[in-house]
């Protein structure tokens, strides 16, 4: 064999040897979703976040052009599925949509089974749904001051409901009555459908929901809507006011829905999602089908949606301690 054919023989190897070497690992790089993706609910189905899931999950399906499953994990005030997610692989397969009961449970239990800031990262922010308030129609006051003014002439008279202890509707009447420095008498429900069936038979007089629990009571005139606790009216309710435009400085009180991902998450993984479900909650379909069920869309990058959760834990953690809220 002549040298120029031995050279040319010898390119052809080493060039050979090369490509192999780049696309071995472009192969095993498939792109993300290369598989379905889990999106746990750490509540039953039917309720507020799991409404919200599944409307990402349709959004998440049809952008991804991937199958997008909801997996509902509830118990423990959320702890069970968020558990979930935080010893799930962080390969951008699973991921979590949680709510205010995230933020508040870092303060409720002092020993969670993971870290929030070490096992688990935000993705985005979804939706904020503000609280509405509702009264009894036969309690003996007709508007937000009016049954402040009472609770402050009648401490202990007026009894409000609440799904739950450490629950969004809880914690949100606690800082009313922090701010307003009255007493009113909280009786915990398991969930918000018998909170509210004792609402319409007179044995609570208050209790605050989110707005998909509510709104459709208040326009029968089952119940009265006396004020949003948001800086806000809500399009769905516009006839009710604001508690802040009542006289209320500072009371906002929401819950949320927003989507979580294992720490250890590839960043591009977390960003690209991050963005996905900003597009999906923009929209104006979207949008629409948000204000309807009384919460505003939102939308937002990983390190706002961190910041977010940051700002809630401690909002909740002060009211928390300072109304001696225990799970007992």
């Amino acid at each position: 064999m002549s040298q120029a054919a031995l050279s040319r023989r010898r390119f052809t190897q080493v060039a050979a040897g090369t490509a192999a070497s780049i696309s071995l690992p472009l192969l095993a790089q498939s792109p993300w979703p290369n598989k379905p993706i889990r999106l746990i609910v750490p509540y039953t189905p039917g309720g507020f976040t799991d409404q919200i899931a599944r409307i990402v999950q349709v959004g998440l399906q049809n952008r991804l052009q991937q199958t997008v499953l909801v997996d509902n994990k509830p118990g423990a005030n959320s702890i069970i599925g968020v558990d979930a997610l935080a010893k799930a692989p962080a390969d951008g397969s699973t991921f979590a949509v949680v709510i205010a009961a995230y933020a508040a449970n870092t303060t409720l239990y002092p020993k969670l089974p993971y870290d929030p800031r070490k096992d688990l990262t935000g993705v985005s922010l979804i939706g904020v749904s503000p609280l509405l308030a509702a009264i009894n129609n036969d309690a003996p006051f007709k508007t937000a001051r009016e049954m402040i003014d009472y609770a402050r002439r009648f401490p202990g008279k007026v009894s409000f409901g609440s799904s739950g202890n450490g629950s969004a509707a809880h914690l949100t009447t606690e800082l009313l009555k922090a701010i307003t420095k009255t007493y009113m008498v909280h009786i915990p429900y398991r969930g918000a459908a018998p909170a509210l069936t004792d609402l319409l038979g007179g044995q609570i007089q208050l209790f605050f929901d989110a707005a998909t629990g509510l709104i459709n009571q208040g326009k029968q005139g089952k119940v009265r809507l006396i004020g949003v606790s948001h800086d806000q009216r809500l399009p769905a309710s516009p006839d009710t006011p604001t508690f802040i435009e009542q006289g209320f400085a500072g009371f906002t009180g929401s819950t949320w829905a927003g989507l979580l991902a294992p720490k250890a998450t590839p960043s591009e993984i977390v960003q690209r999602l991050s963005q996905e479900v900003s597009a999906i909650v923009r929209s104006d379909e979207i949008r629409a089908r948000f204000a309807a069920m009384g919460t505003f869309a939102n939308g937002s990058t990983p390190a706002e949606f961190d910041a977010f959760i940051a700002q809630e834990t401690s909002k909740w953690a002060k009211v928390i301690r300072d109304a001696g809220v225990t799970l007992e």
